[in-house]
């Protein structure tokens, strides 16, 4: 996935714990990165934790959920995106 521009991105102040800190600016020298990777890192890290508990929110909201019925849902939506890819597409060409 791209990162943003620096023109687009933020600053953030944060607070970690020096033993945090330690452990992953070991990991980051030992794997050659430098410190301007730290913000990549970081936004790496909350980028998947996000999606992760997202998946999570997902299950846990459909865990009563009938298989068949859950396999519906799912067919009609890959069916809506492909429906709309294809028109795009189709509009482009």
């Amino acid at each position: 996935m791209p990162t943003q521009t620096q023109e687009s991105a933020v600053r953030w102040s944060i607070k970690v714990s020096k033993e945090t800190d330690l452990s992953l600016r070991t990991y980051l020298g030992a794997h050659g990165m430098k410190k301007g990777d730290l913000s990549k890192f970081i936004e790496d890290a909350v980028r998947w934790s996000v999606f992760h508990r997202t998946v999570q929110e997902i299950k846990a909201r459909n865990a009563n959920t009938q298989p068949g019925e859950l396999q519906a849902i799912i067919d009609d939506a890959v069916g809506e995106v492909r429906f709309t890819r294809r028109n795009k597409a189709r509009a482009g060409n």
